[in-house]
């Protein structure tokens, strides 16, 4: 309890400090972590994400309905053949350094995304072969193939444009002090403690900025974030647990918004990049059994107040794209210890578990290590700070990873950049000839019975090999004092500052 008291009270000396002391409004959001480099090349987790949508605007957005709308640019139009894709820019758009936000710069942005060394968007750019200015508002890009997803990767990270002044005199250091074209612009970040924002007094949209400085404050215990956002040390709160979802609604004080979430939480599993050579990675059938062994929906019940959706796809069950013919299967013992027998595996299997700290992620792991437990695996859940946990995972330091991936409005985006041979979030190293190709075919039409039948043949593959094995599609789950106004939850899980203002 004194630990609450302490969080609390902490966040008021923050509102002080900040708010107080200038007569200014300030929206302060609670997140889950602290985010990974805030450099949108370079930028990987989730939280990033939700710290980007305050201060580096992208080409395209989405609707509640996933329709593409505009933003940093007007409009966009695709060739016949599907391989040139001219987009407009909006007029008059200015960084937060004040450069202008041209045909050159944007075309320096994709380019950055596609070729800087540490890029994390290159495999969703790998299409694109060149960009060229069209003129001063008009750039095209010109793809080596069809690519149907690309529409949607810009409406994303990819799409996020930075000053190109900026980024050449920063260099890798880019992301310590980053200069994008959104609402607000970058103050001062403190690692674990703080991400502070200011209204850009430039910016395009600026008639619907109504708030003036935006803090974001990571706090992993949802139940210290619950209690600041009720003691009102907090406006806004990503990620409330689904057991305190009762207890949100019964208070007259907060709102709760809720939109069904576009990815899922799955268990990757290090097939090409384990060090040890477990078994879990040697062998097909033993993820096979691990996964018979889970009772998703009786894990549902227990962690989540069976709000959340049973899963063993990249997209939920409620997905035009998710593949009926290979629905979720049943908890199976006798067959999990059968396939194990099989793979001629020692039991127990001991299995290296890394999951982000936070109590929902335990509390997951726990169940799924009881679980299993039953089948014959002996599974060590290992807790690691966040960002940490993508550096683990990228060098290979896990058998298994727990982690939530939020989603993107595309199939694609929910798979290729983490099972395609080679691609840069393919933390478990696997690869399939076969997949990859169905992967790349999937990316060249959109005729959509089309795709279905590619992924039909790819969802056979993956549930067979079991790169990851998917638990569960969350319900995004976000807080709010009514206090504020204009809130409205999208399915990407982001927190959309425009428009809001405090009553």
């Amino acid at each position: 309890m004194s630990f609450l008291r302490l969080a609390i009270l902490a966040s008021a000396l923050l509102t002080s400090l900040v708010g107080a002391t200038q007569a200014q409004t300030t929206l302060r959001i609670g997140i889950a972590e602290d985010p990974d480099i805030l450099d949108p090349s370079i930028g990987r987790t989730y939280v990033g994400r939700i710290v980007f949508s305050a201060f580096c605007d992208k080409l395209f957005d989405i609707d509640e309905k996933l329709n593409i709308v505009p933003q940093l640019a007007l409009s966009y139009e695709t060739s016949a053949d599907g391989k040139e894709m001219t987009i407009k820019l909006r007029p008059n758009v200015k960084f937060h350094d004040g450069e202008p936000l041209d045909a050159e710069a944007a075309k320096f942005s994709i380019e950055r995304h596609m070729t800087l060394p540490t890029s994390f968007r290159k495999s969703e750019l790998a299409s694109v072969d060149h960009v060229e200015v069209v003129d001063p508002l008009t750039i095209k890009l010109v793809l080596k193939t069809p690519y149907s997803p690309l529409i949607a990767q810009l409406t994303d990270r990819s799409g996020m444009m930075v000053s190109p002044k900026a980024a050449k005199e920063a260099g890798d250091k880019f992301g310590l002090h980053p200069v994008c074209a959104g609402p607000y612009k970058f103050i001062e970040r403190v690692q674990q403690d703080r991400m502070v924002f200011e209204k850009f007094a430039d910016y395009w949209n600026k008639d619907n900025i109504h708030i003036d400085r935006v803090v974001f404050l990571p706090i992993v215990d949802a139940t210290v974030r619950l209690a600041n956002l009720k003691s009102g040390g907090l406006d806004l709160i990503e990620r409330v647990l689904a057991t305190d979802i009762k207890d949100v609604r019964a208070d007259s004080r907060l709102v709760l918004s809720t939109a069904p979430e576009l990815g899922y939480l799955g268990l990757t599993v290090n097939i090409g990049n384990d060090k040890t050579k477990g078994p879990l990675s040697q062998s097909a059938k033993v993820r096979q059994a691990l996964d018979l062994s889970i009772d998703r929906e009786a894990l549902n019940q227990v962690v989540f107040n069976g709000e959340f959706t049973p899963g063993n796809q990249w997209v939920s069950p409620k997905h035009p794209y998710y593949q009926k013919a290979f629905p979720v299967r049943g908890r199976d013992i006798a067959k999990a210890k059968a396939l194990l027998k099989e793979a001629g595996v020692t039991t127990p299997v001991t299995v290296d578990y890394m999951i982000p700290k936070g109590a929902e992620n335990e509390a997951v792991a726990q169940v799924v290590q009881s679980m299993a437990a039953e089948a014959g695996f002996d599974i060590k859940i290992r807790a690691v700070e966040f960002a940490t946990t993508f550096k683990q995972a990228q060098a290979g330091e896990f058998q298994i990873f727990q982690i939530n991936w939020s989603g993107r409005i595309d199939p694609d985006g929910n798979s290729y950049i983490f099972m395609r041979s080679k691609a840069p979030q393919n933390d478990g190293v696997y690869a399939n000839p076969e997949a990859d190709k169905l992967m790349e075919d999937g990316r060249m039409t959109s005729n959509v019975e089309e795709r279905k039948a590619i992924y039909e043949k790819l969802t056979k593959i993956l549930l067979d090999d079991l790169p990851i094995i998917y638990i569960y599609h969350r319900t995004l789950l976000i807080a709010h004092t009514k206090k504020l106004d204009g809130y409205r939850q999208m399915p990407d899980g982001l927190v959309r500052v425009v428009g809001l203002k405090f009553k």
